[in-house]
């Protein structure tokens, strides 16, 4: 029987790599067929992905939208720098950047800027207003450059098994 020790980080084996590739591929692919694709059955094929959902392998399932559909097919990269570098500015950003759903995704980094923004807008005139209205409005917000991007070359949430 396969049986991990929940205290224990897993080493994972061709199997698990192989659900979790499958997985990542297409979270909603039957227990049943997933075995089919790794060379399990279905019981065993169930304990493994339980195994990895409570190891942390798996975080979640979510499905992917279209942008363009949603009104949101610019993408725009925000350089953020702060007014200073210190804790409290840093939490204080962190905190704001969650409340403003244009964002998808926020990272703090070395370099010439503090943060690095990655939004999606409708158009420019509605990145003209998130700018204005909401991203510099944020408390501590000295400075920013912006960068649209003109085609999406690749676009990947997959990560190397």
């Amino acid at each position: 029987m396969y049986d991990y020790n929940a205290d224990e980080q897993l080493t994972l084996d061709k199997y698990d790599r192989n659900i979790l590739t499958v997985l990542q591929r297409d979270g909603r692919v039957s227990y049943t067929d997933l075995g089919k694709q790794v060379g399990l059955t279905t019981t065993p094929c169930i304990e493994r992905v339980k195994k990895l959902e409570r190891a942390g392998y798996i975080e979640g399932y979510s499905a992917r939208l279209s942008a363009k559909h949603l009104d949101a097919g610019l993408v725009v990269f925000v350089q953020v720098s702060l007014d200073r570098s210190s804790k409290q500015s840093f939490e204080d950003f962190r905190a704001a950047i969650q409340l403003l759903d244009q964002v998808q995704e926020c990272y703090l980094v070395t370099g010439s800027f503090d943060f690095l923004v990655k939004a999606r807008v409708r158009d420019m005139r509605a990145y003209r207003d998130f700018l204005e209205e909401e991203l510099l409005a944020v408390p501590g917000v000295y400075s920013s450059t912006s960068i649209a991007a003109m085609e999406t070359v690749k676009e990947t949430l997959a990560i190397r098994v």
